[in-house]
């Protein structure tokens, strides 16, 4: 629909290649000389797209909509969209798969007054409920299983009838509808918008109590000072299993204090033993918080304290400040030798260490050139050759998370 639809109203379809997406000052003259109204892009690109705009203001005449799709909109995203283009309006679409791509449009012309961004009303012949295990809609504000009927609704897997016969089921509420469940959270907010709160598809074992990881993260983004939460499971070396909590933030937050708040709504046995802070988590391809990743990092940062050998020029120096502030660690966990993606990093986070970088380098040169040693060799070299001026400091403020341009499955941004 994304490729059709503009031409079923009158307009046309822009697309753009993925050289122009990995270069977000090119994105953006690309938006401006195609004149186009609709873009439509997951969040994490997004943020690539405002902390460019940040640094580098521009009036953008023509797009009067950016639409968010493929992962959760965080509301400190729509701040900072809002701080850059004001008159832009921003549209936080949700749906599925299963559903028909985006079932609910929550369009926005200012910062919500919310503790998260609503997910917005269904669009037309879609209904949604919020459900207990029996399929019986739960009551106002109360979490429960977001579910679909109405056309949007399709036929099933393709020969998975086991998987086909759990999920899409007779809607009992709408006779001869058929009924989706899409294992998401969530609940009905008093003004009768919908509130995503994550899935409910993660429930692990843990010395015999079953433990609901979602359940878990919930809690964890409603901490003051978490803006991103993820929790992944590891062993310990006598083989026991242990909640590995990882957060992003503005900055790292006491620990001993996250747990007593924990605490407070959850028992004991489900209250992470470690609390990880990160600038941005890392994302898979389609732009969803990589757990695969996270979980070889929680076993990595068990031996983290091994000595390594630091940044030794002022140039390393430079660089492994701009590493540790993209990649979301400490500037001492940087090594000369180290790897920029060995380190977490993905194609939009070296995107995004190019712009901190005020273009020293290039994207390309960052993934040719991924050792921080070569990179500053590079540096120094071009400089030296009167290429660049001598590398500055960082620039400050908080570069924008790290993510992926997919924005359904490996498509490119719209």
């Amino acid at each position: 629909w994304q490729l059709v639809s503009a031409l079923l109203a009158g307009g046309r379809t822009l697309i753009v290649e993925q050289e122009t997406i990995l270069d977000a000052g090119r994105f953006i003259d690309k938006i401006v000389e195609g004149r186009v109204a609709v873009v439509q892009v997951v969040p994490s690109y997004l943020e690539v797209l405002v902390s460019y705009l940040a640094q580098h203001p521009r009036e953008l005449p023509d797009l009067r909509c950016v639409s968010a799709t493929g992962e959760a909109l965080k509301k400190e995203l729509v701040q900072r969209w809002f701080g850059v283009q004001p008159g832009i309006k921003l549209v936080n679409a949700y749906g599925l798969t299963e559903t028909s791509d985006d079932t609910n449009h929550e369009v926005m012309d200012r910062v919500p007054n919310l503790e998260r961004v609503p997910l917005g009303p269904p669009v037309n012949n879609v209904h949604v409920y919020i459900v207990d295990e029996h399929l019986s809609p739960v009551p106002l504000g109360a979490p429960g299983e977001i579910v679909f009927s109405g056309v949007c609704v399709g036929r099933g897997y393709i020969n998975d009838p086991e998987r086909t016969q759990r999920a899409f089921l007779a809607d009992p509420h709408r006779a001869g509808q058929r009924l989706y469940r899409s294992g998401d959270y969530g609940r009905w907010l008093p003004e009768g918008k919908l509130e995503f709160l994550g899935r409910r598809d993660t429930q692990v074992k843990i010395s015999g109590f079953r433990i609901e990881i979602g359940e878990i993260e919930n809690r964890l983004l409603r901490l003051p000072g978490v803006r991103e939460g993820a929790v992944v499971v590891t062993e310990r070396a006598d083989r026991s299993k242990q909640l590995v909590a990882f957060y992003s933030g503005v900055r790292p937050l006491d620990a001993n204090v996250m747990r007593d708040q924990l605490g407070e709504s959850l028992p004991r046995y489900m209250v992470p033993s470690v609390l990880h802070w990160r600038e941005t988590l890392p994302l898979t391809g389609n732009g969803k918080i990589d757990r695969k990743a996270l979980t070889a990092l929680a076993g990595e940062l068990d031996v983290a304290e091994q000595s390594h050998e630091g940044p030794s020029t002022a140039t390393e120096h430079w660089l492994a400040e701009a590493w540790a502030e993209v990649l979301g660690i400490p500037k001492d966990q940087v090594g000369r030798q180290d790897h920029f993606f060995d380190l977490g990093g993905t194609s939009l986070s070296a995107l995004r260490l190019a712009i901190a970088l005020d273009r020293a380098v290039s994207f390309r040169d960052l993934t040719a050139h991924p050792i921080l040693a070569d990179q500053a060799a590079l540096i120094d070299r071009r400089v030296e050759g009167g290429v660049i001026a001598a590398p500055g400091p960082v620039p400050s403020g908080r570069c924008a998370a790290a993510g992926t341009t997919a924005a359904r499955g490996g498509e490119g941004a719209r």
